[in-house]
């Protein structure tokens, strides 16, 4: 009985994978075959950005469609990744999701721009009523629903042996630290998307139009790997991949009750990725499982998932001991 569990989980994380390929794989071949039909329609240059109903960017038909089947080449591989990667937790069924109402509200829009151009003298004349916004987005939320549907139930969530030590046997004076890297894939895919999709719309619609996705790309990738150290002076949270002394979250240790450990549910405690904030608390939340919670003097809580959870929070307990007895002292 074990070895078939064993077998059949590779190929329902293949499945999982494809699933969330799919939905790029089709909208390329789409658009590819919509271009093919209409290319010799089209006007040269093409309108392809517009403020509110009217057209104000123009780029040419070739480059347009390179632009947007490069974006939806890596947003595919990219999602494709992160499915992968997190085959074993609860969220692959709403990354699958997120990739079906991805790829059918950008595949609606991009091939919406071709046909609004087909047959149009004046590329100056087309027009985009604002109603199609709202249809594109039924399309991303219909599309993520029966992706949702498609993907099955969650994974079940792994059994962790529990014992974890509360505080740490440090001898007294002595000092200790500890320091984990957590990364998110998904967030490092959608930084990098962002960052090209952003690029591909400064070159082809005017940089003023691709400066929010250059920016979104910008203020997503520093939470994408953030390093979590506990020393004598609290709780520290860094981007990675910024110089160490930036700081997203410092705690010190006269601002912790408490520390403890538990698996954290991404999506149903939080909503998601990133850095969160809900009634009673907030936290730095890069996938489900393992977490440090820690219990701050104003009666929040602060969640951050880091691997070896359990050792960080007896650190940090031992020195909140610590600074504690000093005061009383």
């Amino acid at each position: 009985m074990k070895s078939a569990e064993r077998s059949a989980s590779p190929s329902t994380g293949s499945r999982r994978t494809w699933f969330a390929v799919l939905p790029f794989v089709v909208v390329i071949v789409v658009l590819g075959g919509l271009y093919a039909v209409v290319a010799g329609r089209l006007p040269d240059p093409l309108a392809t950005h517009f403020t509110g109903d009217r057209a104000d960017g123009f780029s040419s038909a070739p480059g347009f469609v390179a632009g947007c089947l490069a974006v939806l080449l890596v947003l595919g591989v990219g999602a494709g990744l992160s499915v992968r990667l997190r085959e074993h937790t609860p969220e692959v069924p709403w990354l699958i999701a997120g990739s079906c109402a991805t790829a059918a509200g950008l595949g609606y829009v991009m091939c919406l721009t071709l046909l609004a151009n087909v047959d149009v003298p004046d590329p100056a004349a087309v027009r985009q009523p604002l109603w199609q916004t709202a249809v594109s987005l039924g399309a991303a939320l219909l599309a993520g629903v029966l992706g949702r549907l498609l993907a099955g139930a969650a994974p079940a969530a792994p059994r962790r042996a529990r014992g974890a030590t509360p505080r740490l046997d440090l001898p007294d004076g002595a000092t200790a630290g500890w320091s984990r890297t957590i990364s998110s894939p998904p967030l490092v895919v959608l930084g990098v998307a962002m960052l090209g999709a952003g690029v591909v719309l400064g070159v082809l619609a005017g940089w003023l139009g691709g400066a929010g996705l250059l920016l979104g790309g910008v203020a997503v990738l520093p939470l994408a790997s953030v390093r979590v150290t506990v020393d004598r002076h609290g709780l520290a949270l860094s981007p990675a991949l910024l110089p160490y002394r930036v700081r997203l979250r410092r705690i010190p240790l006269d601002r912790i009750v408490e520390a403890g450990s538990r698996r954290i549910a991404c999506f149903a405690e939080f909503g998601g990725w990133g850095y969160r904030i809900r009634a009673g608390g907030s936290g730095l939340v890069l996938r489900s499982g393992e977490g440090i919670v820690v219990r701050l003097t104003n009666g929040r809580e602060f969640v951050v998932t880091v691997d070896d959870a359990a050792t960080a929070v007896a650190l940090l307990n031992t020195y909140t001991d610590r600074a504690r007895a000093r005061q009383g002292g």
